[in-house]
């Protein structure tokens, strides 16, 4: 999964382990979802997109060919 989270993670001024500390989780996972090595639950996103003020598929979106797989 190909995702936007440290481009609005940085236009808002937010640390990794800031944002971590926002949705309750460590900043290794943040690190991971950035990495696109960790796939977080919807709920995971959601909360993502609340702090950061993006839309779902402002952060997260699957190409075709990957939904195939």
């Amino acid at each position: 999964m190909k995702n936007n989270v440290k481009i609005a993670r940085v236009q808002v001024n937010l640390t990794q382990q800031q944002l971590a500390e926002k949705i309750g989780v460590t900043r290794q996972t943040i690190s991971l979802i950035e990495k696109g090595k960790y796939n977080p639950t919807l709920k995971l996103c959601l909360s993502i997109c609340d702090v950061v003020q993006k839309s779902l598929d402002e952060l997260f979106w699957v190409d075709k060919e990957e939904r195939t797989k």
